[in-house]
Order: structure tokens, then sequence, then C-alpha cells
């Protein structure tokens, strides 16, 4: 199982940037995936998750309304659109394969965490 994050970079606050996961050893459509971040002396946070079934989303407080998950499954990406950035979402950004519970997804990584991709917005 591999999951590999890439798009990160450095953008003005409200700019936009969006964020791959390529996955690799799983059937993409078997799983739900989900997005974290980690800022600098914080904890992890679970910002967004893409159930299997139904294509169920899940978004936090702090990302609603500017965020959008999806999933290429001939591609076996999952990408997270971010737009009307702000200062205070400079992490890195992490995606992980994530159980399903009653159809959702559930934020709790299956495989621990990849190197993550290193996204800086100034203000």
């Amino acid at each position: 199982v591999q999951l590999v994050e890439s798009g990160g970079g450095l953008v003005q606050a409200g700019g936009s940037l969006r964020l791959s996961c390529v996955t690799s050893g799983f059937i993409l459509t078997d799983y739900s995936i989900g997005w974290f971040r980690q800022a600098p002396g914080k904890e992890r946070e679970g910002i967004s998750c893409l159930s299997p079934i139904e294509t169920k989303t899940y978004y936090s407080d702090s990302v609603k309304g500017r965020f959008t998950i999806s999933r290429d499954n001939a591609k076996n990406t999952v990408y997270l659109q971010m737009d009307n950035l702000k200062p205070e979402d400079t992490a890195v950004y992490y995606c992980a394969r994530l159980p399903t519970v009653q159809s959702m997804c559930y934020m709790e990584s299956l495989d621990g965490w990849g190197q993550g991709t290193l996204v800086t917005v100034s203000s």
C-alpha cells in the first residue's frame, strides 16, 4: 500500500492549490480516503474525507466551503482542491487510507503516514 502526496507550495492568501494523492497497492474504490494536516507545533487534524460508497464527504469546520475533495478512480488519485487559502492553512498535508463505518469515512489512518506535502500561505 502506498499513498504519495504532491501539489504543495507557496501561495498568497486568497490563492488556490490542488493537492494530489496517488494511490497504489489496493483498490481505491474499496476504501475511504482522507486528508489531514499538521501545522508547526500543533496536532495532526483530519480535514476532509471521501467514502467509496455513495461518495459521502466530510469537511472540518476550518475548511468547509473552501476545500473540495474528489477522486479519479481511473488514475487512482484523490484530490484536494483548496481555494481562498488563509495563512492558518499553512501545514504539511497528508492523505491516508481510511476505514468506512456505516457508509461514512472514519478519520483514522489504516497505514500510518507518508512524507506529506508542504503548503505555505503568506499573508
